[in-house]
């Protein structure tokens, strides 16, 4: 896996951290503890930064470029599934027509909760 998990690393983000989790049934696996990372096209946040969903804080760990073909398992169990083929579908679902391609590189975000 390649991680560029240190700050002077990073290419300046594309976003705003306020964006990375807005899709309600993400929000709820947040909030629910089932969820601790999410994958995005561009860099939504920087370590350190926090998110807030519904009046609760979560800190954004660590920041890192994979591809989609080194995705696995463990992986997408911090995204709140059970497979890489369960998650391939949900993305697919949610971005019709967009190829599933192994080499193609998103950002991962780690988070979470400030307080429990």
């Amino acid at each position: 896996m390649t991680t560029q998990n240190e700050n002077n690393t990073l290419p300046p983000k594309t976003c705003s951290v306020e964006r990375l989790i807005t899709m309600e049934d993400d929000v709820k696996k947040v909030l629910a503890g089932e969820k601790t990372a999410t994958r995005r096209n561009g860099r939504y946040a920087d370590p350190g930064e926090i998110m807030t969903l519904e009046g609760r804080e979560f800190v954004v760990e660590n920041v890192y470029s994979q591809s989609l073909g080194e995705l696995t398992d463990e992986d997408v169990r911090r995204e709140g599934f059970d497979s890489v083929e369960a998650y391939k579908q949900s993305i697919l679902a949610y971005h019709p027509g967009m190829p599933w391609l192994p080499q193609m590189r998103v950002w991962v975000h780690e988070f979470r909760p400030v307080q429990e």
